[in-house]
């Protein structure tokens, strides 16, 4: 086991014994792991992401910190912080890890999530020049789960 899996096996065995929320101090988990501080950041930026259900709280300095904190949204929170977290541009391994990510969540059913991965694929995309494939991805695939909430999709569906 890598040291980045080690640094996260740690915080997340700190997560469940905490009740979902973790104050940790960057420079301990350093010395601990026997790392920089930028590794710790690292693995809280890939593995502690609101993508991933997490919200991280930073102060840096002498007395620094950082909270980590499990969040668990109702659906139609999720649907909406996946929406703002794609932005003007998507490329299609984003848009599949946010499927699988709301999938693996309980807040799209595979069936629906296909059905999107299938709208935005480049496949589907081909008639569109490649410069604006990203863009026009972004679109379609927001609009998608922008349509289904408001048509109460999402509102038949509780997460996991």
């Amino acid at each position: 086991m890598g040291t980045s899996d080690r640094i996260a096996r740690f915080i997340l065995d700190v997560l469940e014994s905490a009740d979902g929320t973790a104050e940790l101090q960057r420079s301990s988990l350093a010395d601990r792991f026997g790392c920089v501080p930028s590794q710790i950041n690292y693995v809280i930026a890939t593995r502690f992401s609101p993508e991933r259900g997490y919200m991280v709280e930073s102060r840096r300095g002498g007395g620094g910190y950082i909270r980590i904190t499990r969040v668990q949204p109702d659906v139609s929170q999720f649907i909406m912080h996946t929406v703002n977290a794609v932005g003007r541009e998507l490329d299609k391994p984003t848009a599949d890890a946010l499927l699988r990510n709301a999938v693996n969540a309980g807040a799209l059913d595979g069936s629906f999530a296909r059905l999107i991965a299938a709208a935005v694929s480049e496949r589907a995309l081909h008639a569109v020049p490649a410069e604006l494939r990203k863009t026009v991805r972004s679109s379609i695939f927001k609009h998608m789960l922008l349509t289904a909430a408001s048509d109460g999709f999402f509102e038949r569906r509780s997460l996991q």
